[in-house]
Order: structure tokens, then C-alpha cells, then sequence
């Protein structure tokens, strides 16, 4: 009698659910970049920060108006060190992409281990490891360009892991890893610290967490930025301007007009957010509440900001949301202790329908009611190959201006700089159908400037194809 094929193993399907995420999404990413969907904001200032650390320039980048600063100025994010070597094997921003998709998707392997312990059963684990892959904020955090902030995701994950099994030292440095990804995120490990302390009665080691990552955060913002800023405060607190400005500002609201923080934090816009990032999960992490505590500080952050990309699921802003919200799902599933695998089956099929209508996979955009947000960004079209061969007509090296959608394609060398500031350039590279200017369109000033090159006899125009425009300096 013949045996019939053992299904696989929930680890196995685990190993073939990360592969296949990874190599989609890294294969996404690449494609998005080939498609000028990247920029010079904000890719091309890790790919900035990335190349000055790997040639002897720790962090150093160009700022919007051309000066040399310290990445530092603007993010506490020094983990872009570490890609210095990668740089020297692999100098493309491409590398950064693949490394971004790659690190997302092992996070689902502490989702697996943490929901394993808890709900008792591998297949119930691979369920909520699954629904880490297929939450849209998840995919939107891999695909939106390359920030430091997506690694704190995945370490995330591996520190409570190792903080729900008591192993301190592992947990201490992942946490400090990941704290080097961006200057709130140890608010986050603060948050999970008083977790730690409550559900495990560990007060003395929970509050040290909480305190030793606050401290890091009050000095990260307050002591780090503003020394590299020029002694200025974030620039990013101009985001905040209705409540107070600033973080002594912001806390003055919260004292003396509470109401206000309330009204800019609910509303439809924001409450239409909460349930992007809470539906796909089944809403089962609402039944974790005190998991959430670690979830607020992003929240906030988000949620009283006048910046709308921050309360998008599109954004790299979920990234310090993603794990506590996961492991509140898990913890949330906990309390349906006799109906393991339909809980499960219930947050993977919550994911999958929540993948469907916001998600950033472009195959749904074929089947009615499929997401159709940027469903063709990673179509590379004849404009981009002719953007592709115009670049490349610029020397490596040399000091270039660009429009932003080419400047994440130029910004591998010590200054580039944001058009239609010229300084010091030798080169222009413009994009006359996508005339942008750091991260928002400008298509007055890129007309108006270009025009003037066209004038001008110190500049001469050595391509100009479909849009796209070189200009290179005749005395440089």
C-alpha cells in the first residue's frame, strides 16, 4: 500500500514563506528603483551616507541647499555604518534594497517562535508568521525605498523574543541595534520594557529597560540632532507645529490645551490609519493591551504630526508600529485558547483579504476591488531607459544637480546636490515630466531654472530626449 506524501512541515512552508517573500519583494524593489520610483529623497541620502562612510567620510551627505552635513542632522541612524563593507562588495543602491527586503522578511522567524510558545501549536505559529508576511503595512514598509528605520522591524521582533524568554544580554543588543535605526525607536523598547515589567514581574529590569531606552531617546533628540544640526532642534518639529513645536511644546499642549492634542489626533484621517493597521490583523492585537503600550509612542508620533505620509500604511512610519502590534495579535489570540487554528487560519485570511485591498503586491490590480496604489511602479517604461542612458553620461564623482526621481540613480559620489540649486555642479540632470524638487513637485522653479541653463553659455546641453535633460558646465 502506497504511502501518501507527508505534508510539509509549518517549518518548512515557514523557510518557503520567507524565501519567496524576500526574493519578491528584493526583485520588487529593484525593478521600483530601475523605474525612478526611488529618489534622491530619501534613497540616495542612505546611498549618500552609505558611500562617504565607505570612503572615509563617516555619514557625510548633501543637504537640500547644498551644504555638507552629518546624517546625524537630521536621523539618529549611525546603523548605515554597517553597510560601508557591503558597499565595497556590492557599490549599488540596490544592495541596500535587497538587504531591506531580506532583513523584513526574517523577521517573521521570531513571530514564529513567539507565537509557537504561546499558542502551543507550529501550525497556529506558521499562521501568525504568514499574517506578519501578508500585513500590507509590512509590504509597504519593505517597498517604500530604503530607510534604516525598516531594520528596526525585524530586530524588534528578535529582542521581545528574547526578552519574553528572559535572556537579557541578547535582548539588550538587539534593542541597542535596533535603537540605532532611528531616534524614537527606543521609545518603543521603553514601551516593551514596561511589558516586561508588568506581565513577567520583573520591575527592576523592566523599568531599567524603559528608563536606559528613554534616556536614549531624550538624548538622541535633544543632544545628537541639534549638536550635528548647527545647534538647532529637528527640522522634523516643524511637523508639529500645531501642538507645540517642539518636545517642550508638544508637552506644554498636553498640560495646558489637552483637547487640541485630541483633535489632531483623531481625525477621519487618522482614525481611517488605526484600522489600515488594525484590521489586517483581525483586530486581535486590540485584546493585548498592554503589548500596545509599546505601540504608542509611534502612534503619537504619527498621529500629531501635519505630515499626511505619516499617517499613511505606505510609509516607512509603521516600522516601530509593525512589531508591537504583531505581537499583540499573537498575545491577543492567546485568550482563545480552545480554538487555536481557527484563530490562526482567521489572522492569516484577515492578512490576506487586508493584502488584497491594500496591499502593494500588483497582481491584485487584475481582479475587481484589488489595490491599485502604485500597481505599475515597478513597471520600467522607455522614458526610464532613456533617463537610465542620459545618467550615464555623467562621470562618477564629479558634483551633479538633480531633479528628484534621478538623484537616488546619482547620489553614490561626495556631493549631489537638489535642483535648481547649481553651487558648485559640473553636471545637471533634470526631468522635465517629474520636475521635483527634495520629495514634493516643483515644476516653476525647474522651468524657470531650466530655462536660464538653456541661456546661459557657461552651460551646454548634451542630451535632451523625452524630457529628460543633461546639461554639463563648459568652463568646469
Amino acid at each position: 500500500m502506497k504511502r501518501l506524501p507527508a505534508f510539509p512541515s509549518p517549518r518548512l512552508l515557514l523557510l518557503a514563506g520567507i524565501t519567496a517573500y524576500g526574493a519578491g519583494f528584493a526583485a520588487l524593489s529593484a525593478l521600483r528603483h530601475q523605474a525612478f520610483i526611488t529618489a534622491r529623497f530619501d534613497l540616495g541620502n542612505m546611498v549618500q551616507a552609505v558611500w562617504s562612510t565607505a570612503h572615509g567620510h563617516p555619514l557625510q551627505m548633501t543637504d537640500l541647499h547644498g551644504d555638507q552635513i552629518s546624517r546625524l542632522a537630521a536621523h539618529v541612524d549611525p546603523i548605515l555604518v554597517l553597510f560601508a563593507p557591503l558597499w565595497w562588495i556590492w557599490p549599488s543602491p540596490q544592495m541596500l534594497l535587497v538587504v531591506q527586503a531580506t532583513a523584513v522578511a526574517v523577521g517573521a522567524v521570531p513571530v514564529f517562535w513567539l507565537a509557537r510558545k504561546h499558542l502551543g501549536s507550529a501550525h497556529s505559529a506558521l499562521g501568525f508568521a504568514l499574517a506578519y508576511l501578508l500585513y500590507p503595512a509590512t509590504g509597504w514598509l519593505t517597498l517604500n525605498e530604503f530607510h534604516p528605520v525598516a531594520l528596526a522591524t525585524p530586530l524588534l521582533l528578535f529582542a521581545v523574543w528574547y526578552l519574553d524568554e528572559d535572556r537579557l544580554l541578547p535582548f539588550a543588543a538587539l534593542a541597542v541595534a535596533a535603537a540605532t535605526c532611528k531616534e524614537e525607536i527606543a521609545l518603543v523598547v521603553a514601551g516593551f520594557g514596561i511589558w516586561y515589567a508588568i506581565s513577567h514581574k520583573r520591575l527592576f529590569a523592566g523599568a531599567a529597560i524603559a528608563g536606559v531606552a528613554g534616556l536614549w531617546a531624550a538624548i538622541a533628540i535633544a543632544v545628537v540632532i541639534p549638536h550635528y544640526n548647527a545647534g538647532a532642534e529637528s527640522d522634523f518639529y516643524g511637523r508639529y507645529s500645531e501642538v507645540g513645536g517642539s518636545a517642550g511644546g508638544i508637552l506644554k499642549t498636553a498640560l495646558t490645551h489637552p483637547l487640541r492634542l485630541v483633535e489632531a489626533a483623531f481625525t477621519s484621517r487618522d482614525l481611517h490609519y488605526l484600522l489600515e493597521l488594525v484590521a489586517p490583523l483581525a483586530a486581535l492585537c486590540l485584546l493585548a493591551p498592554l503589548v500596545l503600550i509599546a505601540a504608542l509612542p509611534e502612534l503619537a508620533i504619527n498621529l500629531l504630526s501635519s505630515t499626511t505620509t505619516q499617517t499613511s500604511i505606505h510609509f516607512h512610519y509603521t516600522a516601530g508600529l509593525i512589531p508591537p502590534l504583531v505581537v499583540a495579535a499573537i498575545f491577543g489570540a492567546k485568550r482563545f485558547s480552545r480554538w487555536m487554528l481557527p484563530i490562526a487560519a482567521a489572522a492569516v485570511l484577515a492578512a490576506l483579504i487586508g493584502n488584497y485591498r491594500l496591499g502593494p503586491i500588483p497582481g491584485w490590480r487584475h481582479l475587481p476591488g484589488g489595490q491599485q496604489f502604485q500597481a505599475t511602479a515597478a513597471r520600467v517604461t522607455a522614458h526610464d531607459r532613456i533617463a537610465e542612458r542620459a545618467l550615464g553620461r555623467i562621470p562618477s564623482g564629479e558634483v551633479v544637480s538633480a531633479t528628484n526621481t534621478l538623484g537616488a540613480h546619482l547620489s553614490a559620489r561626495r556631493r549631489v546636490l537638489s535642483f535648481p540649486f547649481l553651487e558648485d555642479a559640473k553636471w545637471v540632470a533634470a526631468d522635465e515630466t517629474q520636475p521635483g524638487y527634495a520629495d514634493r513637485y516643483a515644476p516653476v522653479p525647474t522651468a524657470v531654472q531650466l530655462a536660464a541653463l538653456r541661456r546661459d553659455p557657461e552651460w551646454q546641453l548634451v542630451f535632451e530626449e523625452d524630457g529628460i535633460l543633461v546639461f554639463h558646465r563648459a568652463s568646469a
